[in-house]
């Protein structure tokens, strides 16, 4: 049980740094948006799935570098089609 809630305050505290760092942005694009989910929401499968450290850290490596991608995928949708929001 000790190991679970040891794995728990790992997940909590990457899913604060991930935030904390996303909110030095001013406004994040897709790809950094991708890029926390992704890390968040692999974490949470890791865990799931896997039941330990490794597997929660592997999961959010993994779920960076997919929704990584996937944001930038649609970056690149959106300059395209000139849907991109501008400050004036």
């Amino acid at each position: 049980m000790q190991k679970r809630n040891r794995t728990a305050w790992w997940l909590g505290a990457m899913v604060a740094g991930s935030l904390m760092l996303g909110g030095c942005a001013h406004r994040p694009n897709n790809a950094q948006l991708g890029t926390g989910v992704g890390a968040v929401a692999g974490g949470f499968l890791g865990d799931a799935v896997f039941g330990s450290t490794l597997g929660t850290v592997g999961g959010a490596a993994a779920g960076a570098l997919i929704g990584n991608q996937m944001g930038k995928n649609s970056d690149q949708g959106q300059r395209r089609s000139g849907h991109r929001h501008r400050h004036r």
